[in-house]
């Protein structure tokens, strides 16, 4: 079989299928409410394409400029914030956090009651930064809805509420036991947010104004930021909720979101909005080793550290993950440094590359790097939660099955 249509290595024919698919599997059978998808190969993009609607009550289509709440894609942007800091020395990755948060100094593990009455035993390890960044840390998610932690989590509201500050958050927490002991197990949790917090102590600067300052201006990344403007609020999609028999309902009116305030808690770890061409500068600044278009963010070996599996012993995540969770397919994939990697792509049971690494957000949004292909794609819709549907398999399925 040849295939003359072509653009960077990518087969144009095959990358149709991803439009067919996603119409005739999800958008006209009403289980999305709309999609765009972003498909770049050695620094090119050679396949958008926009469906459905952004909005079904006032009928607004999916455009390129599309405004999504990332919600967890915001993760892996505080993870490179952090790594700039630890570029100039400001800490090391052993470190001990409660070097920086001195009431972390003696946490504590779960034993056993239920919030206030905690029984706890010592942890037998300090939490590092590293354990941050990997989900290692012991703390946790209150939408985990798994344990008598997480439920003190949703009662404190620190997934996110109206009086939650960086700084409310880690005084919480400090008062807080641990799921288990640091460096012990995997659990996704709210250790970004705390790596926000960090980067606004170690630069004393608001978090806020340091990403803008070293990552989304020098990346010309002009519609990502912790709330919606006036001037973004035509393109801002709303977010639906799935319902019973692979339906979907309004869960977020972008008219009346909580993302149109500028609000106090600035979410490291899931408070994002952005559109799909500022996460294609950002994604494609770290599939170019750390820069676009002459400007760096980041050092190239630096990324290569951050991509490397930093899970004890190279395990992967079933190995080590307490709490099922639907950001990454388990098997094959271990993670690093604010990222999932995938480890051995047999035992993912997904096409595509040792070291592609990557994430996915609430609302069913996702991006993976493969570096080995040189390869960017990126998937925007606004649909809780993101296990609703095998989407980002069948992505990497479609788009691996391109590459000539």
């Amino acid at each position: 079989m040849t295939d003359s249509n072509q653009v960077a290595g990518l087969s144009s024919d095959q990358l149709l299928n991803i439009e067919n698919h996603i119409d005739r599997r999800y958008i006209q059978p009403g289980k999305l409410p709309g999609a765009l998808t972003l498909v770049a190969r050695r620094g090119e993009i050679t396949y958008v394409s926009a469906q459905g609607l952004m909005d079904v009550e006032r009928n607004k289509p999916v455009r390129r400029d599309t405004v999504f709440r990332i919600y967890s894609m915001t993760k892996p942007i505080t993870s490179i914030a952090m790594m700039q800091l630890y570029e100039q020395g400001r800490f090391l990755l052993d470190d001990p956090v409660h070097k920086y948060i001195p009431s972390w100094k003696n946490k504590r593990v779960y034993k056993s009651g239920v919030y206030p009455d905690f029984m706890t035993t010592p942890a037998t390890s300090a939490m590092t930064i590293r354990d941050l960044f990997t989900h290692m840390s012991g703390l946790t998610y209150g939408f985990m809805n798994r344990t008598n932690v997480d439920a003190a989590y949703r009662e404190l509201g620190l997934d996110g509420s109206r009086n939650l500050t960086l700084e409310t958050l880690v005084n919480q927490l400090a008062e807080l036991p641990l799921e288990f002991s640091p460096g012990t197990a995997w659990n996704y949790s709210v250790s970004t947010d705390v790596l926000g917090y960090l980067v606004q102590l170690l630069a004393d600067q608001p978090f806020d104004e340091y990403l803008r300052e070293h990552i989304f201006d020098p990346l010309d990344m002009r519609d990502t930021g912790f709330y919606v403007r006036d001037d973004q609020l035509d393109r801002f999609a709303a977010c639906y909720q799935y319902a019973p028999g692979d339906q979907f309902e309004l869960q977020d009116d972008p008219e009346t979101s909580p993302f149109r305030r500028q609000g106090r808690f600035l979410s490291g770890g899931g408070g994002l909005v952005s559109t799909i061409d500022d996460y294609f500068h950002f994604a494609q600044a770290l599939c170019q080793g750390g820069e676009f278009k002459g400007r760096r963010i980041i050092g190239r070996k630096t990324l290569e550290f951050m991509r490397s599996n930093h899970l004890p012993g190279n395990q992967d995540l079933p190995g080590l993950s307490v709490g099922a969770f639907s950001e990454t397919p388990y098997a094959g994939s271990g993670f690093g440094l604010g990222f999932s990697v995938k480890t051995d792509v047999a035992k993912s049971q997904t096409n595509g590359s040792v070291g592609e690494y990557g994430w996915g957000g609430l609302a069913s949004t996702n991006f993976f790097i493969d570096p080995v292909e040189e390869l960017v794609v990126i998937f925007m819709t606004q649909l809780i939660p993101s296990s609703s549907y095998p989407i980002r398999q069948e992505l990497r399925a479609i788009v691996n099955g391109a590459l000539v």
